[in-house]
């Protein structure tokens, strides 16, 4: 008996020696193996019966496999804070440069809707235009991109037709002559067509400051929701004093004509009032819109002078143009200044408030 009780001893030691290498080598877990015992008792002494059972064993590739995969899933790319920041920026510059070319193609749409009426150009049937001498050229409709009140105003850049003082024609329809002197001297009974204009003192020529004076005005008064029909619509048009009288007759509602005098002494604003002779008044066309041409010219010096623009003694002139003996309908020509007035981007942008002002006291806006 002793013999088998050291002899099971033997055996126990060279198993747990066992067990204790395979734990390092496969790292099985003590859970793994399991010593069941027995103890019988004999005679007063204690005898042990020792077995090992094997449990089910998870294999060591088993271990690999899953620590590979975690392994794995620890260095996967991951998309980080920064990354998304980053990503998220890029798309918001992306978003940001894009927007001035939306703006400038929202702003061409603009242009588009506002220039749909297109060139309006001279017809011979109309009245009074068998009187005109250069007539090749276009005026061009302008209507505002929303809605707009209906009214369409003539803005007719003085000057700027190339030729047109080599042509001449009747100061006005019934052939009779000139009652007040200006470009053309009282007594005549023919005048230049157009005329070249004066010269700024800084060099720059009457023609160029009118036709911005025009651009500015016609911004002014599509933004207020009126038709603008430009006269003349670039450096130059083949449309003499008459044929841009009787298209405007036709095609708008009220006639105004830019200009600047020729004196040096920065005068101030002023129209060109109908004169008060009695000849001239009671002359068709004249006499069925003299008190209208009148009345249109108040209401622009009422407008300039609210807005801060120096005005020449009352206001008014007397004269007698060529387009005033034309005009069937209300019909003015604004000096805006002389020879030694400022026509910077400011003032041009003022004085354009200030007509527009008084258009809109004209038509009771």
């Amino acid at each position: 008996m002793r013999k088998k009780l050291i002899c099971q001893a033997i055996i126990l030691a060279g198993i747990l020696a066992a067990c204790g290498t395979n734990n390092k080598s496969a790292k099985v877990d003590e859970s793994n193996v399991s010593v069941e015992s027995s103890v019988a008792s004999s005679d007063g002494r204690e005898a042990t019966d020792m077995k090992v059972v094997k449990k089910n064993v998870t294999s060591s590739k088993e271990e690999t496999s899953t620590q590979e995969s975690t392994t794995e899933a620890t260095t996967a790319p991951v998309t980080t804070a920064a990354e998304t920041s980053t990503e998220a920026k890029k798309e918001s510059e992306k978003q940001e440069t894009s927007k001035p070319e939306q703006e400038t193609s929202k702003k061409s749409e603009e242009a588009t809707k506002a220039k749909e009426a297109g060139e309006i150009g001279f017809d011979p049937n109309w009245e009074y235009a068998s009187f005109s001498k250069i007539h090749s050229g276009s005026a061009v409709l302008y209507k505002p991109s929303e809605k707009g009140n209906g009214i369409t105003i003539a803005v007719n850049a003085g000057h700027g037709t190339k030729g047109g003082s080599s042509q001449k024609t009747l100061c006005h329809p019934d052939g009779s002559a000139k009652v007040t002197s200006g470009t053309t001297k009282a007594g005549a009974t023919t005048a230049v067509a157009v005329s070249e204009g004066m010269t700024f003192e800084d060099g720059t020529p009457e023609s160029t400051v009118t036709y911005e004076m025009a651009k500015v005005l016609k911004a002014e008064l599509l933004s207020r929701g009126y038709n603008v029909l430009m006269i003349r619509d670039g450096s130059d048009v083949q449309l003499d004093n008459i044929a841009r009288t009787v298209i405007a007759n036709n095609n708008a509602a009220a006639h105004i004509a830019l200009h600047w005098d020729s004196t040096t002494s920065n005068k101030g604003a002023f129209y060109m009032g109908v004169p008060e002779v009695d000849s001239y008044r009671s002359m068709e066309p004249v006499a069925s819109n003299w008190k209208k041409h009148e009345a249109l010219g108040k209401s622009l010096i009422n407008g300039l002078s609210a807005n801060g623009t120096k005005i020449f003694s009352k206001g008014r002139m007397e004269m007698d143009l060529t387009q005033t003996s034309y005009s069937t309908i209300p019909s003015i020509d604004i000096e805006l200044g002389d020879k030694k007035s400022d026509h910077g981007k400011d003032t041009l942008k003022n004085l354009s408030k200030g007509i527009a002002d008084g258009i809109d006291s004209y038509f009771g806006r």
